[in-house]
């Protein structure tokens, strides 16, 4: 059953794709969904760094953490490689969260580029 905030983070997902579509690069989706979240209210850590007992691993970063309770991991191409799935589940177990979204805007319909993951 889906909770409420990750229906708010998928709404504004699905709103900035309804008016973009696919096809830009994954850095335009990220900053058009923190201005999407920014002008529904909806709490957001950008770029969050993965911290592994006690120490920052350099290079490796979480694209979106919202409301301090979903890790949300985005994506641009028409197919995503199966590693993609292990790494949004490898960032919920780094950070000690139980909810993650990994969202594709590369899909020409959005509901199906949305998959949802919980530990």
């Amino acid at each position: 059953m889906a909770d409420q905030l990750t229906q708010q983070i998928i709404g504004a997902a699905i709103e900035l794709h309804r008016l973009l579509g696919p096809g830009l690069l994954e850095s335009v989706y990220e900053e058009a969904l923190c201005h999407e979240m920014s002008l529904r209210d909806i709490p957001f850590a950008r770029q969050v760094e993965v911290v592994y007992k006690g120490r920052v691993i350099a290079g490796q970063r979480l694209d979106l953490v919202v409301a301090d309770a979903v890790v949300v991991e985005l994506k641009s191409q028409r197919a995503l490689p199966e590693a993609v799935s292990a790494q949004v589940l490898s960032y919920l177990k780094a950070t000690g969260l139980k909810r993650g979204l990994l969202i594709n805007f590369g899909e020409p319909r959005l509901a199906d580029g949305v998959k949802r993951f919980s530990l």
